[in-house]
């Protein structure tokens, strides 16, 4: 039985979704009068279990891919060799999660009391089950998030006397970390409990954890930026975005609204990148669920993954010093040639699997256009977005000349106050927990083992193709 279990229509759209981009409507499965999310994962985890057994006896041996030489050296660009339940990245449709495009999930998804955006809680129950939750489910894994979300003292006490200099990161992995204090998982295995109860107790840890998360960030972010003061306590009512958003300082549901679309759309991207990669690997020599996620925040923390939307920042006020706001396509262009002439790149364009507007991006424009039309950065980004793709794709080196997600993002949190580029890849790693902890938590219910990859040494490379230098 498949994972991802909805109506025959719905199957016959993620077929053919060129012929229908939008899904008007969506019947859900029978747990939908349940709410605990453990019990839904209960009935579901045994049927796919099997599901994924019974196929790879039928094909295990089949071929997926070949690999070359530059693939190995190239990063392992392009080798299909890792399984990930959670997304899927389509180089014309952008990510889909469970199946789900941005904007279905942008109408699917339940969003809070008034508001316009898909709630990341929902979000999470879809990356978990398949199934697009209630609305009843996601209050209660609000609940449950609020009921799970209090720090153990010593890390408070960590968290607080960190230099106010330490990057906001390393803070980060490091308060996560140590709450593998907490870890149930490494508890049972301990114990020796049997390899099948592994994803209940990668559950309760993944739980544990995303609950925690925002007070650990908003900890952070006071302590740096506020002195300490003012951090409140978590409202029992709010969704986890608006707790987040309350505990940072932010009292505007406008906010409160760009944190659930951000929250939601960077929190998984496939099971190749850098973080969600990591998290797997580690997680594969069963690593509990707090190791792995901070190793992941380790590889987030590279300035070519997580760091990136701040470098788009830079150069975006770079360009705006130089042009000023009201900078025209015709001042555009010459500076975008300028940049490219030097040799260096337009930071937020081209992505390395996508060949079209990434939908990431798409939404956070439409966002823009409906809450911040007249602000000047946001202006500018929009003649970037007119100018760069006809210049790059007049140069022919570029395979994608349209803008990523991080073209975007720190535009929409510069006009909100929240101007602290160094934090923005705390926000990211808040956000992109929820992708790789559902995934860390199929990882252990599916029982894959440790990956361990053959790696080859130049000279063998070279023996094994003949070749003499």
């Amino acid at each position: 039985m498949a994972l991802f279990r909805i109506t025959s229509s719905k199957s016959i759209i993620q077929a053919h979704h060129r012929l229908f981009p939008t899904i008007t409507s969506l019947k859900r499965t029978i747990s939908s009068e349940i709410i605990d999310l453990k019990v839904i994962l209960e009935d579901k985890i045994p049927k796919e279990q099997e599901r994924v057994q019974n196929f790879r006896k039928a094909h295990g041996a089949t071929k997926v891919c070949d690999i070359n030489i530059d693939m190995m050296y190239g990063g392992m660009r392009g080798i299909k060799g890792l399984v990930s339940e959670t997304s899927v990245l389509d180089a014309d449709e952008g990510i889909r999660f469970r199946g789900l495009s941005i904007p279905e999930c942008q109408q699917l998804l339940p969003k809070a009391k008034g508001g316009a955006e898909p709630l990341p809680e929902g979000l999470f129950w879809l990356l978990m089950t398949g199934d697009v939750p209630t609305k009843e489910q996601v209050n209660w894994l609000s609940k449950e998030w609020v009921n799970r979300a209090d720090l153990p003292e010593y890390v408070i006490t960590m968290l607080n006397n960190f230099p106010s200099t330490l990057h906001p990161m390393s803070q980060l992995s490091t308060a996560v970390t140590v709450l593998n204090h907490e870890s149930k998982f490494s508890k049972a295995y301990s114990q020796r409990v049997h390899k099948s109860k592994y994803w209940e107790y990668a559950y309760e840890d993944s739980m544990d954890l995303i609950a925690k998360l925002p007070v650990i960030a908003a900890t952070i972010y006071r302590n740096i930026y506020l002195d300490g003061k003012g951090i409140k306590e978590i409202d029992p009512n709010l969704d986890w975005s608006a707790n987040f958003c309350r505990m940072l300082g932010y009292d505007n549901e406008e906010f409160n609204e760009l944190m659930r679309l951000y929250l939601t759309i960077h929190s998984d991207h496939e099971g190749g990148n850098v973080s969600a990669h990591t998290v797997h690997v580690v997680g594969s020599a069963l690593s509990d669920p707090y190791l792995s996620f901070a190793a992941g925040m380790n590889g987030l923390a590279g300035p070519l993954h997580g760091l990136a939307n701040q470098e788009v920042l830079v150069w975006l006020q770079k360009l705006r010093t130089e042009l000023g706001d009201d900078a025209n396509e015709d001042k555009v262009k010459d500076f975008i040639w300028k940049t490219l002439k030097s040799g260096q790149v337009v930071p937020g364009y081209g992505h390395a699997v996508l060949r079209k507007t990434d939908p990431r991006y798409t939404c956070q424009r439409e966002f823009a256009l409906k809450h911040l039309p007249d602000d000047p950065l946001f202006k500018l980004v929009s003649n970037i977005y007119k100018v760069v793709p006809p210049i790059l794709t007049e140069l022919g080196k570029v395979k994608n000349p349209w803008p990523n997600v991080d073209a975007h993002s720190g535009v929409l949190l510069q006009y909100y106050g929240l101007k602290e580029m160094n934090y923005y890849t705390v926000l990211f790693g808040v956000s992109r927990a929820l992708g790789v902890l559902a995934s860390l938590v199929w990882d252990r219910a599916l029982g894959l083992p440790i990956e361990h990859p053959i790696s080859m040494s130049t000279d063998q490379l070279m023996k094994t193709v003949g070749y003499k230098s």
